[in-house]
Order: C-alpha cells, then structure tokens, then sequence
C-alpha cells in the first residue's frame, strides 16, 4: 500500500493495471517521468509518453512542456537531468595535464550496447566539419567512426581524461531538452558546450557553460579555451558547483514528490 508510485518508461505496465489502481485504491498518487527526445521526429516517445498521462497525478520531462504542445489539462512538468555525488565524481577542472581536449560519446541505443550494422547518426557529420575547423584540437570520440560506444567503468575512465565536453543531442535543439550526457558532462568538472537555442543559459550563465551559435562559433571556442586552462578551468568548477547546489538528485526527487501530491508552496531553481 505505498503512497506514491513513480514511473520511468515502463511501457511494460498496462494501462488497465493503473486504472484498476485509481479505481480501488483512490489515496495512491501515481506520476511519470520520461527522459527521451518527443518532438516531431520521436513522435513514438510523445505517445508512449501520452498513454498514460491521464492516469497520472503529475507527468515530467526533460524538455520544457510547452514545446511539446502537449493539453494544459493533465500537470506536467519540466524536470532537469540530476547529478548525484554516487555517479558524478570527477572534477577534471583540478587536472593540470588531460590527454584530450574535447570528449564526446554517443550510440545507436543503450539496449543494444555496440555499434550497429548500416546504422547512422547525424550527428556524425556535424562532428566530422568540426574536426576539420579545428585541425590541431585532440578529440575522444566513441560511437562513431569505427569506435564502439563506452560503458561504466570504461565511460568514466576515458571521460577523466579530457578537458571539455560538447553536448550534442540528437535531431534539432529544443528548449531545455538534453539527454544525461548534460548532467554527466558539467557533474564531472568538464568545460561544457551547447546550442544556445537549448535556452540553457536560462539557468547557466556564460560563467558557467560555453553556448554557441552555429558549428563556426563552436569551433571559434573550442580553439579559445583549450588554449586558456585558466579560463577553461574557472568555468567549468562553477558550473559543476552551480549544478550540483541546484539540480542534483535530492532536489529533483523532492520536486517530483512535491508537485505529484500537490505541493507548490516552493519554486525550484529551474522553475524561476
């Protein structure tokens, strides 16, 4: 008889299971959460995400609701990508000598693990034109160009080895949408870049994360703050210690309890 059920993408459980909870046992709140891209492109994710969603006493997401155009009348909220000191343990911006300058990983999908056959990533291109903007920046990248995605351990090894991170996900920016690379990139001390129409300057200041305008200003700042250790060093332990003071897991969990059973009296950071 809990008093709250949560929710992760559990396309397993069936809609008339939940009705038969709200209908027979009316004191237990049930919310959802959902981490995925659902714009036009990932119109599969809306409607699993929308399945269950009038069921539900509150509904987040990692992407701000009102780009989604989703009905005002089910709660739904914008939550934030947590860090957790268990998880995100590193502080790159103490480290005087990093092998690499700029980390990024992706895959063709975490159930799968490796890289799959005649399977391709956009993503891949924008990379491909940025290394050859900056010819003499050293990359580590994994899940692309014959290099098997990173797990665990492995993850973690090869990100405590570069100074810089670039947030990149998948398809077109969207407000506030990112996948967890955010939270793993700026938790572990990395000097983060992302897409200015993210709109995560919102909550991040230019003291912070770098935001950039297009793949040339990208490039342009690459090159200014892999030369600038200082700087880049500076940024980036502010914006580790920015995002661990006001999005890290306690909070968030606070927050998804709170809103689920109606409780408003407090405005989180990113509520603002």
């Amino acid at each position: 008889m809990p008093d709250l059920i949560v929710l992760g993408h559990a396309d397993l459980i069936d809609y008339k299971t939940l009705k038969f909870i709200k209908i027979h046992y009316p004191k237990i709140k049930i919310c959802q959460w959902f981490l995925d891209r659902m714009d036009s492109d990932w119109s599969k994710n809306l409607i699993r995400f929308k399945d269950k969603m009038s069921l539900m006493d509150a509904n987040f997401c990692t992407t701000d609701p009102n780009s989604l155009k989703l009905s005002k009348k089910n709660l739904i909220f914008y939550m934030p990508n947590p860090v957790d000191e268990s998880f995100e343990i590193l502080r790159n911006y103490e480290k005087n000598y990093l092998n690499n300058d700029i980390f990024f990983a992706l895959s063709h999908g975490v159930h799968r693990g490796v890289l799959k056959r005649g399977k391709f990533d956009s993503r891949e291109i924008f990379i491909d034109k940025l290394q050859k903007e900056t010819p003499n920046i050293k990359y580590d990248l994994y899940g692309m160009k014959n290099n098997q995605p990173i797990w665990a351990d492995n993850f973690m090894n090869a990100l405590s080895k570069s100074k810089m991170g670039l947030n990149l996900s998948q398809g077109r920016a969207l407000k506030y949408y990112s996948s967890d690379r955010f939270a793993q990139l700026i938790g572990n001390g990395l000097l983060v870049f992302v897409d200015e129409k993210t709109k995560f300057n919102h909550f991040l200041n230019k003291s912070e994360i770098v935001t950039y305008k297009n793949l040339r200003d990208l490039a342009y700042k690459i090159k200014k703050y892999s030369n600038n250790d200082k700087l880049r060093k500076k940024i980036a332990k502010k914006g580790r210690d920015k995002y661990f003071k006001y999005f890290n897991s306690s909070l968030v969990a606070e927050f998804i309890v709170k809103r689920t059973f109606g409780i408003n009296k407090i405005k989180y950071y990113w509520e603002r």
